[in-house]
């Protein structure tokens, strides 16, 4: 069951003319000693309409010197279809530092979604994949009933390393299904006058991902001109939100400055954009995702009892594989907090 709207309306682009320094980074790990369990899901609170609700970023700190902005879980919106987890880091100079170092950890019930701006990022998992990831190429790895990796900056790498880690909830029918990594160097793109949009998952305005999804889904990284107005195409049935990547961009009037996110609820056709500056921004949207589910540390799941099951087996060395040529021990799981961890769908 998708948002209550009006018929569909198919709809193309329409145009009028027109740091900081960190020891080490965070990548696809929530590096938080102390996560607090998030609430996901359901719909209850899906906003059935058009609307402009700037989410404002929590800061975390991950280690002794880096901080990311955490857009979701957000007290107001804790999804956006099924994009469950959304930090945006950078760009930070990182010359003289180590970058991301991102020791093994596992996943259960999701996809992680590498994407950069500046900088590499060195893959490793229990698949056995090793892969470098660079700017606007996308590595996807789907976890299923678990997997294991690490991510670190390579040596040497670049100096500048800004980018954002997106995770992707599997609904029930597929979060056993095998783990995975995908790579993907070349994207589809969709061009207009001042504006490039590369589609990392699902489609936009007929473009389509190679990348694989398991709900209807789309993300994608729009450049846009300064100058720049322009329309982008929407599904009518999708929720969506807007991350602010660099530059000012405003979306259906509203300015979006990097590091924060505008959600514009269902129902719309189409989306304005204006770009005061040359600007940077991520475009997620999907069906809104029914499944109530549990967010803690790095597992999606749908009750405490799977919870504590994915930490004991992370524990004991099973399920997850091993991480071969990272430099360093595994991350440990933090302890459970002492309240129960409930599914309680989208509570705002």
């Amino acid at each position: 069951m998708a948002c209550p709207v009006p018929d569909r309306v198919t709809s193309g682009f329409a145009h009028t003319p027109a740091g900081s320094r960190g020891a080490k980074l965070g990548g696809m790990s929530n590096l938080d000693r102390a996560p607090v369990p998030s609430v996901c899901g359901g719909r209850g609170f899906v906003v059935a309409e058009p609307v402009r609700e700037l989410l404002s970023p929590r800061h975390v700190q991950l280690g002794e010197s880096t901080e990311v902005r955490r857009l979701l879980p957000n007290l107001g919106r804790r999804m956006i279809g099924a994009w469950a987890f959304v930090d945006h880091y950078g760009p930070d100079d990182i010359a003289d530092e180590p970058g991301m170092q991102v020791p093994p950890h596992p996943h259960i019930g999701l996809q992680t979604v590498s994407w950069l701006h500046a900088g590499e990022v060195l893959h490793r998992d229990s698949t056995g994949s090793r892969q470098t990831i660079g700017p606007r190429q996308l590595g996807l790895m789907t976890s299923g009933r678990g997997i294991s990796h690490s991510e670190e900056s390579p040596r040497p790498h670049a100096r500048f390393l800004h980018g954002a880690q997106l995770w992707v909830a599997l609904p029930d029918e597929h979060r056993d299904t095998g783990p995975k990594f995908e790579y993907h160097p070349d994207l589809p793109t969709v061009t207009a006058p001042g504006l490039t949009a590369t589609v990392l998952l699902g489609g936009l305005d007929g473009s389509v991902s190679p990348g694989t999804t398991y709900t209807p889904i789309v993300g994608a990284d729009l450049a846009l001109r300064r100058g720049t107005e322009t329309r982008l195409p929407l599904e009518p049935d999708f929720e969506y939100g807007v991350l602010a990547m660099s530059g000012e961009v405003h979306v259906d009037g509203v300015p979006v400055l990097p590091g924060s996110m505008l959600y514009l609820g269902c129902g719309r056709t189409e989306l304005p954009l204006r770009a005061e500056s040359d600007a940077g921004f991520m475009l997620l949207g999907g069906e809104p995702f029914a499944e109530e589910l549990i967010m803690w540390w790095n597992f999606v799941a749908r009750s405490q009892a799977e919870v504590e099951q994915a930490r004991e087996d992370w524990a004991k060395g099973s399920r997850f594989g091993e991480v071969k040529g990272y430099d360093g021990a595994p991350l440990r799981a933090p302890e459970l907090p002492a309240v129960p961890l409930k599914p309680r769908g989208r509570l705002r």
